[in-house]
């Protein structure tokens, strides 16, 4: 579905360079996600998500801690163990393990969920940003780079920066301490 998704944009901007050569008009280049990055709302979603799991990646590493010390009693004390006690430390060491490999399957997949809602949120808003800078600077064709290959692509219809310029001008972030203003909705 992707390839043919990918296929049948790559055809549809191949056809329209002509048209474009011929019209005077543009095609523009950008990497979406790496402009979402970009922005000065990015960077903050970004910092502010790596802050919220830190206590998460904090108690994966004590969990990662405690496995390692009762791997190490394991290891060093076998002879002088006792079976009752070694069977003991090894289920305790197999239940260890579990709950950590249950615990950073949580943590990562609540991570994903929330940078794909983040990026999902801020694209939203970038897409009209990007809409904006198209129709007022005569682009016929915008297309994300990180989504169909380019093989070549002159810098004159690299639009990134221009693009983030532009969305962190209509979306500023609040000053430290300040309430955030709702963002203004354009509908087309």
């Amino acid at each position: 579905m992707k390839t043919s998704l990918k296929s049948s944009i790559l055809l549809l901007a191949m056809l329209a360079v002509p048209m474009a050569a011929r019209a005077q008009n543009k095609i523009g280049v950008i990497n979406l996600n790496q402009a979402i990055g970009s922005t000065a709302e990015g960077k903050k979603a970004i910092a502010d998500l790596e802050a919220k799991f830190v206590p998460r990646k904090q108690e994966l590493q004590r969990l990662q801690q405690e496995i390692q010390s009762i791997q190490d009693q394991l290891s060093k004390q076998a002879a002088t163990l006792s079976d009752d006690e070694q069977r003991r430390l090894s289920r305790e060491l197999e239940d260890k393990q579990r709950i950590l490999k249950r615990s950073a399957d949580d943590a990562q997949s609540d991570y994903n969920a929330e940078t794909e809602d983040t990026v999902s949120r801020i694209g939203k808003k970038m897409v009209r940003v990007i809409d904006d800078y198209a129709q007022q600077n005569g682009f016929v064709l915008v297309i994300d780079d990180a989504q169909v290959p380019i093989y070549y692509a002159s810098k004159d219809i690299e639009i990134s920066a221009e693009i983030v310029k532009r969305y962190d001008a209509a979306n500023p972030l609040p000053a430290a301490g300040e309430t955030p203003k709702p963002a203004a909705v354009s509908h087309p």
